[in-house]
């Protein structure tokens, strides 16, 4: 049997005071990271922070769409889509 994955679209507001996970909007999940879009960093902070809230390790949460919008896709290995909604528990 195949390993449970998934995608999901996030709406990333970048500069915020702190990192959070403020609900869904629509089909996407909206984030808000303390890093700011440059260079790259709030990529890195935000997949770091998802796995850390999903409780993945940082391998498992892949960026596929998006490196400069605030409009992502992700990947997710291991988890299907009810397990991340149950685990982010919003």
């Amino acid at each position: 049997m195949p390993a449970a994955s998934c995608t999901l679209e996030l709406k990333i507001i970048p500069n915020a005071p702190r990192d959070a996970i403020v609900g869904w909007l629509g089909p996407a999940l909206k984030v808000k990271v303390h890093a700011p879009a440059l260079d790259g960093r709030a990529n890195d902070a935000l997949l770091s922070f998802l796995a850390a809230q999903l409780g993945v390790p940082r391998r498992t949460v892949t960026l596929l769409r998006g490196d400069k919008s605030r409009q992502k896709i992700i990947r997710l290995d291991s988890l299907d889509l009810p397990e991340v909604r149950r685990r982010l528990g919003v």
